[in-house]
């Protein structure tokens, strides 16, 4: 008789240990994050010529067209006086052939306090329109993997010049479960 009630009582911790574990897992936890949607983060910037003059903003002609190179600085808002928080690189060819490019990408860098990391921005879809909608394809630092929309808006147009043109962009960045990233 002892026996059997030792056998009995051990098949009953045994499956109530089961559950247990099945309900209070880590696992269980994870698989529910994965249904929630990943964190959003937006961001309203502006694009400006440097308030000190270089000779990095150049227009490269070729035979059948020209490629465009630029280096300007993100700040906080449209006013050349405005903290600036970052710097944007790219390079575009503007022609036909290669509007479809993998060559044509804008490189948003940060400097902040707040974000440390760049972005890359895709710009395969140029058209000559005020407003752009481009496709953020990875980053680097805080932005690590980000994904999202760009959206290109011309703020500030000064008809002396065309560099001096100021450009806003709101940024809408999608990451990936940091919660699952591999330690050091």
């Amino acid at each position: 008789m002892f026996p059997r009630i030792i056998f009995c009582g051990s098949v009953i911790l045994a499956t109530l240990a089961v559950i247990l574990l099945a309900l209070f897992s880590p696992v269980a936890h994870r698989r529910q994050s994965k249904t929630q949607t990943p964190p959003w983060l937006a961001l309203s910037l502006y694009i400006q010529q440097p308030s000190t003059l270089s000779s990095y903003n150049q227009q490269v002609v070729g035979s059948e067209g020209g490629a465009f190179i630029f280096h300007r600085t993100l700040t906080e808002g449209p006013k050349n006086t405005s903290r600036v928080i970052g710097r944007a690189q790219g390079f575009i060819i503007p022609i036909e052939h290669f509007a479809h490019s993998a060559f044509n990408v804008i490189y948003l860098t940060f400097n902040t306090a707040t974000y440390s990391g760049s972005l890359s921005v895709e710009a395969r879809h140029i058209a000559h329109e005020d407003r752009q909608e481009l496709t953020v394809v990875g980053g680097t630092g805080d932005f690590a993997f980000a994904r999202g929309l760009a959206v290109f808006a011309q703020a500030e147009k000064h008809s002396s010049d065309v560099d001096s043109t100021i450009y806003h962009i709101k940024l809408q960045l999608k990451f990936p479960n940091r919660s699952q990233t591999i330690p050091g």
